[in-house]
């Protein structure tokens, strides 16, 4: 009888680890959103909250900086180069960019025949949306395209071509969106660049020496299965947290936060499968998806705090939410065809 008990609680233990394997990314961002709002609503935690609350800020960067080196640790540089579909990726991203500012510039005039959203609420609303297409491909899309079988060198490729666009096109767009603020070219290109200096070039340059000159450490951290992955879902549990914080916190009207959120989605879903049609046409379908798709939410929202309306922020908020659920699908679908095949 206690023999049995116990294989039961062990198959049961183990279709428990077996579902957080399969569904990690919801779970995060299951368990981020449910830990903020017990924290901030129970106020016998609120001295936890005040304690922890620095402490995941201080975390969040060390755990994107892992993943990004972890991942850089699997690379192999000799093959990253350009391709074709990074410039179609990139045409492509510069259009939906252009199209945005556009309607921006041109909103005063439009605005003034509309009574469905003020000035400022509209301005916000592009403003969000604007953020979900500038912001750079995320470090995480090279986890995720390797997690469904893609080149995890031609990803990592295009993440650092991203990367540097955005810090060309920022400081051009966005003194034509604040004019009142203190934005100028030159400040806002170095400040960007060392944020990507940071983020990008410095735990690739560990993983090199890693790789080529710690041999037994890049064994050990390599032998790890989707270590890279777990780490992203640790990150992207507080990346959630902060996002539902910056929602319930966010002094604007119902409509407007629905208004970010409905049309984040549809720009979500309008990426990827932009991102995709493309790849479909170099055998890339899920690296290019994941290129134009995925977006890195968390510097999008530092870039939007820091140069525009900081409610802007809810834009690539709500977009990390829209992008990790077409991601989980995506991994279910390439899970399950593999099971197909095995069967």
């Amino acid at each position: 009888m206690v023999f049995c008990s116990l294989i039961r609680t062990f198959a049961s233990d183990m279709r428990l680890i077996q579902f957080l394997k399969d569904w990690t990314l919801p779970v995060a961002m299951g368990l981020g959103a449910t830990l903020y709002l017990i924290f901030a609503f129970v106020p016998q935690l609120d001295g936890a909250a005040q304690f922890f609350a620095p402490v995941m800020e201080a975390i969040l960067p060390l755990f994107m900086f892992l993943v990004l080196f972890v991942t850089f640790c699997k690379v192999d540089f000799h093959k990253m180069r350009p391709v074709w579909w990074h410039l179609w990726v990139s045409i492509f991203n510069l259009l939906f960019v252009a199209i945005v500012m556009a309607v921006i510039l041109m909103l005063p005039r439009a605005v003034a025949n509309s009574s469905l959203f003020t000035f400022h609420s509209s301005l916000i609303l592009l403003e969000a949306l604007l953020m979900c297409i500038i912001s750079p491909c995320a470090t995480a899309a090279a986890v995720v395209t390797q997690k469904l079988g893609g080149s995890l060198e031609e990803t990592t490729t295009f993440t650092f071509l991203s990367n540097f666009m955005t810090v060309l096109l920022v400081p051009l767009c966005f003194p034509m969106i604040e004019k009142s603020a203190d934005i100028t070219f030159m400040a806002a290109f170095v400040k960007i660049l060392y944020q990507v200096m940071l983020l990008l070039v410095v735990p690739m340059g560990l993983a090199y020496v890693v790789k080529h000159y710690m041999h037994r450490l890049h064994r050990k951290i390599v032998a790890v299965r989707d270590l890279s992955f777990y780490l992203w879902g640790c990150s992207l549990m507080i990346v959630t947290g902060t996002t539902v914080k910056n929602i319930v916190h966010a002094e604007a009207s119902l409509w407007l936060l629905m208004a970010i959120a409905l049309l984040g989605l549809v720009l979500c879903v309008v990426q990827f499968a932009v991102g995709r049609f493309i790849g479909h046409y170099f055998g890339r379908t899920q690296e290019a998806g994941q290129a134009l798709g995925q977006k890195n939410t968390a510097f999008a929202i530092w870039l939007g705090v820091t140069y525009l309306n900081p409610l802007s922020s809810v834009g690539p908020g709500c977009y990390i939410l829209w992008q990790n659920i077409i991601n989980s699908i995506e991994i279910w679908q390439e899970r399950k065809n593999k099971l197909t095949k095995n069967d």
